[in-house]
């Protein structure tokens, strides 16, 4: 399959529970200076997200821990689905399983995406559920420390945005970064209504809805 996968060193990244950790390595009779050092740089450094472009303007971020895969993926490769909601691109053969591929922009508020060969895909997985969240373009691999992040507030950013959008940023250049939550776009309303977010293992029902099989 003509797919162009980018290789990103996306590791099963979690927050550190600092007060956990910092106990352990007290307790250690070796190296707990220096595990203790490590954790501090690694709360300096900050989280790793994957950043990108929604719209002409929006710049977002997802937790690299929740991405298995960046990729790009030619929309004849999609196959659309009947009686799908407008953000639903369709399903697409990812490692033998079935994928559902979101516009994530439109989802979210953003004028819909339009391309007539390829376009980016990020495959996420939260639990059991995996879902693939078109987008206009793949930027880079960012950190940003947790503290430096502000709540969102009614009135700053879109009502659509509102429900998936964890907080954002504001950089020394006051460039606007929206940090998306990857758990609340894989439970959205939405895809419970039409049953298709699952574990990949889907089955098309005869009125052409998706079921998934446990």
């Amino acid at each position: 399959m003509g797919t162009t996968n980018y290789q990103l060193p996306i590791t099963d990244y979690q927050l550190p529970i600092v007060k956990t950790m910092i106990d352990a390595a007290k307790n250690s009779n070796s190296t707990s200076v220096a595990r203790i050092e490590a954790i501090n740089a690694s709360l300096e450094e900050g989280e790793k997200f994957l950043r990108f472009q929604l719209g002409a303007e929006g710049i977002a971020l997802l937790p690299l821990n929740i991405i298995k895969q960046v990729m790009q993926v030619s929309v004849n490769e999609i196959l659309p689905v009947p009686q799908m909601p407008g953000c639903v691109l369709g399903i697409y053969n990812w490692r033998g399983e079935m994928l559902w591929l979101v516009d994530l922009g439109q989802l979210v508020g953003f004028p819909p995406l339009v391309s007539s060969e390829n376009v980016m895909a990020i495959a996420i997985q939260i639990q059991d559920k995996t879902l693939g969240l078109v987008v206009r373009q793949i930027n880079d691999i960012d950190r940003h420390r947790l503290d430096q992040i502000n709540l969102p507030a009614i009135g700053l950013f879109a009502p659509e945005l509102m429900p998936y959008l964890q907080g954002y940023l504001i950089k020394a250049n006051q460039e606007v970064l929206m940090l998306l939550n990857g758990s609340a776009i894989a439970n959205a309303p939405l895809w419970q209504i039409n049953r298709f977010v699952g574990d990949g293992s889907a089955y098309y029902e005869p009125n052409y809805q998706l079921a998934i099989s446990n």
